[in-house]
């Protein structure tokens, strides 16, 4: 046992000597590599810039015995070589350095020879008339530098060897103790022993791999329960330091696993999470809202409170974005309603006053009569848009699918909309083959009647609205295209929100709701269509829909 121990110790001391021994050897090699290459680098600058000045003149007056100097013409002759006659050269446009030095400005490459343990290296720099001025220099690889450094290394081995021999030797000697005195609970504290040693500490070790497992069976009962959470979670020490975070919340913070056990301030520096932290350890629940990344979260922070002092804080990251832009939209929603329905009922309500004071002509009678007509109507289509929009945000779940004929539900909405078309003097068109989708038929009619609608009411006198239904392997595409006046690039990306008016004058002159387009865009979303429009203007307007079969 004494010997086992004693080469033990003398292969670890050597082991630990030879990896230092190559890492140091290593990274001084890099470190110099480095060095040499970037003044590699400059010299190519600075000759570079004498060459620019002084052209070949600048070059046979140059004596640098360290570098090998080329210069390239345009076409990858050798123009001169301060080491070789550049008769015998062959053409360097294929060469790495050189191609990329003419296609981006500079380039850089590294050759090595096997035979002579040297590897070269090589920079190029495209001169303002278009050639390329490249310098090398040699450098011994790691294994010639090594070679050259045998007779120390071998030196200091012998040291080493000498050194864990006798360390290895004392510490042998050391291990045979009593043994009336071992303490199994804490094997680590009992006088160390030859024979018991190992087993003391193989004791120790499962006890601390039990203890480990132990923990590392808690954190990963943690992290499995957390990493499946789309809510970010963090739990801090009592001093802000993480102890663990969850994969929603290092997406958030754009950190990785390293960051346990930093400061989460640093990790981010979130002033009003910074703030919210500082809350929590004065031991106060806080939350807030604030901007991370792309969106919104609420941020909860409460304390861990243990034996009346703050052991540490639970950071919870909520994503509001969704909910912010729902409420949002509610409160536009809200406000749009508001204002398209205050404008006819006070038509209304100023006419009806006018009326039943009597105050209007006999002959004006019948014009304000339609007047509220018109404005009630408007208001009645407006509230039959709005219940639709309400029924589509809901899912419309209670509506049946079936198979439906494109072609045909197309060719039927045409003909409810040829007298509005005729009154308009604009012709309506239908082209195609039968395509059959699995869909809802009110809805697939209303994106027809909408589009076609909205073609004929911004269209111009003679104008023309043409359907085309197209029947594909996987799809089925509608297509509604008008030369009326078409729709600015700048708005383009907005018809389809609700209310949204490209002319919000001529819309309410021809009395357009607003919400046609929205009910598109939403029945078109249940039917996991894609709508794409084109449109110039005074050009005409093409919309299409394909539907997924």
């Amino acid at each position: 046992m004494t010997k086992r121990i004693f080469r033990s110790i003398c292969f670890v001391a050597l082991g630990v000597f030879l990896a230092s021994l190559v890492l140091f050897m290593c990274v001084l090699y890099n470190y110099f590599s480095g060095l040499q290459r970037s003044q590699l680098k400059i010299q190519t600058e600075l000759a570079a810039q004498g060459v620019s000045d002084g052209g070949m003149g600048y070059l046979e007056k140059l004596n640098a015995k360290d570098y090998r100097i080329t210069w390239i013409d345009t076409d990858g002759v050798v123009l001169y070589d301060s080491k070789t006659d550049t008769a015998g050269m062959e053409n360097h446009l294929e060469r790495e350095e050189i191609k990329s030095a003419f296609e981006n400005g500079v380039g850089e490459s590294t050759r090595y020879s096997s035979t002579l343990m040297e590897r070269s290296l090589y920079f190029a720099e495209r001169l303002p008339d278009g050639t390329v001025l490249r310098l090398s220099v040699t450098q011994n690889t790691l294994l010639r530098l090594t070679l050259g450094m045998l007779q120390p290394i071998c030196f200091i081995l012998a040291v080493a060897v000498v050194l864990s021999l006798v360390l290895a030797s004392r510490l042998s000697k050391k291990i045979v103790k009593p043994l009336n005195e071992l303490n199994l609970d804490e094997p680590l504290k009992n006088e160390d022993y030859e024979e018991l040693s190992p087993l003391l500490r193989r004791i120790d070790a499962q006890q601390t791999q039990i203890k480990q497992q132990s923990d590392e069976l808690k954190q990963k009962q943690f992290e499995t329960v957390t990493n499946g959470m789309k809510e970010g979670i963090v739990l801090l020490s009592g001093k802000g330091r993480i102890l663990s975070i969850n994969r929603a919340a290092l997406k958030l913070f754009g950190a990785d696993g390293s960051c346990v056990g930093e400061d989460i301030l640093s990790v981010n520096r979130n002033l009003e999470l910074a703030e919210l932290l500082r809350k929590s350890e004065d031991g106060k629940y806080a939350e807030r809202v604030t901007e991370l990344g792309d969106g919104k979260y609420q941020l909860d922070a409460s304390p861990v409170i243990s034996d009346g002092k703050i052991s540490g804080i639970v950071l919870l990251l909520l994503d509001v974005t969704e909910k912010e832009k729902t409420e949002q939209m509610r409160r536009e929603f809200t406000a749009n309603v508001s204002h398209e329905l205050k404008t006819p009922l006070q038509t209304i309500s100023g006419c009806a006053e006018l009326l039943a004071n009597g105050i209007v002509k006999q002959e004006d009678i019948q014009k304000f009569g339609s007047q509220i007509c018109t404005e009630a109507q408007r208001m009645i289509r407006l509230v039959d848009d709005i219940i639709k929009l309400s029924h589509l945000d809901e899912g419309a779940t209670d509506m049946q699918r079936e198979n439906v004929d494109l072609y045909a539900l197309a060719e039927s909405t045409l003909q409810s909309l040829r007298p509005e078309a005729e009154a308009a003097k604009v012709s309506l068109s239908l082209s195609g083959e039968s395509a059959k989708i699995y869909g809802i038929p009110q809805l697939l009619s209303g994106i027809i009647f909408n589009l076609c609608d909205n073609a004929i009411k911004y269209n111009r006198e003679n104008g023309m609205v043409s359907v085309e239904i197209k029947d594909d392997d996987n799809k089925a595409v509608l297509s509604v295209a008008d030369n009326g006046i078409g729709i600015p690039a700048e708005h383009q990306e907005r018809i389809f929100e609700r209310f949204y008016r490209v002319d919000k004058s001529h819309s309410k002159e021809i009395g357009g709701t607003g919400l046609g387009l929205s009910i598109v865009k939403h029945a078109a979303k249940l039917h996991d269509a894609v709508i794409e429009l084109h449109s110039v203007v005074d050009g005409g307007t093409t919309v299409t829909v394909t539907f997924p079969k």
